[in-house]
C-alpha cells in the first residue's frame, strides 16, 4: 500500500506493508550493522525513520550512499518505534535510489539557514522545514477561503488579470506590451487597441457579477508597480475580493469579521504541527496570538474616533497622526494591541484618501470604508460600501480626474436596476504572514517578486 509520509507515522498504521516515496534528510549508521534514514516527502513536518540492515541487497551500493537531498522509494513494514518523539518506523525490505544529491554542494544541509539565503534558492527552500510549513499552511488556508465562501452560497468568478482600467486610480499599474515594443512606443500598435495593464484588483468586474448573482468572490493574483522594498510589499501577489449585493457597510463588516475568525480557527485546528514550528522557531508569541483573534469579538471605532484616540494616548509615533491622513501600521497595532487589546475595524475614511467607488456618507466628508485591523499586522482586510448612485458617482470620477468614458460599463451598472452593495479585499500573503508569524511578505509566497527580483 503507498503511504504518504504523514499517514505512515499515524499509529493506525502498524504492522501494514508499505510502499513510501520521498527525500533523505539523513543518514547514520549504527556500528550494528544498519542505517536510520530520516525520510520526508513534504506531506507533514515530521520525517518518519527507516531501518536499512546490511541484508538489503543494495545496502552497500545504495544505501551507504544516501545523503541529505537524495530520493528514494522504500518498502517495508510499520511498526511501532521504541524511540522518543515518534509512534512509528518503517523496517524496510527494499530501497530504490532514484537520485543522489552531491554533498559537497547541495545547498541545505542540516543546520539553520537564513531567510535571506533560502531566498536566493527558492526553488530549493521547500525543502526545509519552515518553508515546507508555510507553504503547507498556505495550501490549506486557499482551500478554507474556498470553503468559507461555498458554504455561504457565494459564486467563484475569475476576474481578468489583463485590464484597461485602474481600479485603485492611483497609476501603479504594469502596462502589457508584445515583444515588438518598439510600435507600441510609436503608437503604431497595441495588442488590444488600447493601452492595457495587469490587474491591480478584480473588484470592478466583480461588481458587474455581484449585480447578477448576487453574492461572488473573486481569488487570484494581482499586480501593482509600487517601488516599494518593505517587508510588507510585493509586486506579485493574490487577493481574495467578495462581492455582495443588496449589502450596506454594516454587513460587509461582520462578514469580513466572520471570515478573519473562520480562517484563524481552521488553521489552529487544521494546521497545528506547521503551527507549533512557526511558533517554536519564528515567533513564540503566535498561537497565543492567534487565539486571541479567534476568540475575541472585533472593536468597532470609526476614523474620526481612531486619531482622536491615538492623537490623545501619550504614545510617540515615527509618522504622524492627522486627521485626513491613512493609518501607519504603527498606529494600526497600538490600537490593537495596546488600546482595545482585541481586534479591531476602522470605518469611515475621509473621503479624500479614498477611491472613487466608495460610497459618500451623508455629511458629504467620509465615505463608508472600512479596514479589519489584527496585531502583529495592522490591517488585514480593507473594503466598503460601494457607490451606487448614479450622479454621486459620476461626480466622484470628475473630482478624482478620471475620465467616464474609460468606466463607462461599470456606471452602467447604476443606469440599470442599480442596488446597495459592498465587498472588501483581503490580500493573501498579508494572511499568511500573520497565520505563520513570518516577518516579510518575500517568504509567504513561493517565488517573490519585488522591485529588481524576479528570479526563476
Amino acid at each position: 500500500m503507498k503511504l504518504s509520509v504523514a499517514q505512515a507515522r499515524r499509529p493506525e498504521s502498524i504492522g501494514q506493508e508499505v510502499t513510501l516515496q520521498g527525500w533523505v534528510r539523513t543518514r547514520r549508521d549504527s556500528k550494528a550493522g544498519f542505517s536510520f534514514l530520516e525520510l520526508n516527502d513534504g506531506s507533514s513536518l515530521g520525517n518518519i525513520q527507516v531501518i536499512a540492515e546490511t541484508s538489503l541487497p543494495n545496502y552497500e551500493s545504495d544505501v551507504k550512499r544516501l545523503t541529505a537531498g537524495a530520493s528514494v522509494t522504500v518498502t517495508g513494514v510499520v511498526r511501532e518505534s521504541p524511540g522518543k518523539g515518534q509512534a512509528t518506523e518503517v523496517l524496510a525490505t527494499g530501497i530504490t535510489l532514484h537520485g543522489l544529491a552531491d554533498v559537497d554542494t547541495y545547498p541545505l544541509q542540516k543546520k539553520r539557514h537564513s531567510f535571506e539565503f533560502l531566498r536566493s534558492i527558492a526553488h530549493l527552500r521547500p525543502r526545509s522545514n519552515l518553508f515546507g510549513a508555510v507553504f503547507r499552511i498556505r495550501s490549506r488556508m486557499a482551500y478554507a477561503i474556498h470553503r468559507f465562501f461555498q458554504e455561504r452560497g457565494f459564486v467563484y468568478v475569475h476576474t481578468p488579470i489583463i485590464t484597461a482600467s485602474d481600479c485603485e486610480g492611483a497609476g501603479e499599474m504594469f502596462r502589457v506590451v508584445t515583444m515588438d515594443g518598439e510600435k507600441v512606443r510609436s503608437g503604431a500598435d497595441e495588442f488590444f487597441g488600447k493601452p492595457t495593464y495587469l490587474t491591480v484588483s478584480g473588484q470592478l468586474e466583480g461588481e458587474t457579477f455581484a449585480c447578477a448573482l448576487s453574492n461572488i468572490y473573486t481569488f487570484g493574483p494581482t499586480f501593482r508597480a509600487e517601488n516599494s522594498h518593505t517587508s510588507r510589499h510585493a509586486a506579485e501577489f493574490w487577493m481574495i475580493e467578495p462581492e455582495i449585493a443588496f449589502c450596506d457597510l454594516e454587513g460587509d463588516m461582520a462578514l469580513a469579521e466572520e471570515m478573519v475568525k473562520h480562517l484563524v480557527t481552521d488553521a489552529l485546528e487544521s494546521c497545528a504541527e506547521d503551527l507549533d514550528f512557526c511558533n517554536r522557531f519564528v515567533d513564540k508569541g503566535l498561537i497565543e496570538r492567534l487565539q486571541f483573534v479567534r476568540d475575541r469579538a472585533f472593536e468597532r471605532v470609526s476614523y474620526t474616533e481612531a486619531v482622536a484616540l491615538l492623537q490623545g494616548c501619550g504614545q510617540s509615533f515615527e509618522f504622524p497622526v492627522e486627521y485626513g491622513l491613512a493609518l501607519q501600521s504603527e498606529h494600526e497595532r497600538y490600537l490593537t494591541e495596546r488600546h482595545f487589546r482585541c481586534p479591531a475595524t476602522v470605518y469611515n475614511y475621509p473621503k479624500g484618501i479614498k477611491p472613487f467607488y466608495m460610497r459618500r456618507n451623508d455629511d458629504g466628508k467620509t465615505v463608508a470604508a472600512m479596514d479589519l485591523l489584527v496585531p502583529g499586522i495592522g490591517e488585514i482586510v480593507g473594503g466598503s460600501q460601494r457607490e451606487e448612485r448614479l450622479e454621486v458617482l459620476l461626480a466622484n470620477l470628475r473630482e478624482q480626474g478620471l475620465e467616464e468614458s474609460a468606466y463607462e460599463w461599470y456606471v452602467d451598472l447604476r443606469r440599470y436596476g442599480t442596488v446597495p452593495h459592498a465587498g472588501f479585499g483581503l490580500g493573501f500573503e498579508r494572511l499568511l504572514m500573520f497565520v505563520t508569524g513570518v516577518g516579510n511578505i518575500r517568504d509567504v509566497i513561493p517565488f517573490p517578486r519585488t522591485p529588481g527580483t524576479a528570479e526563476f
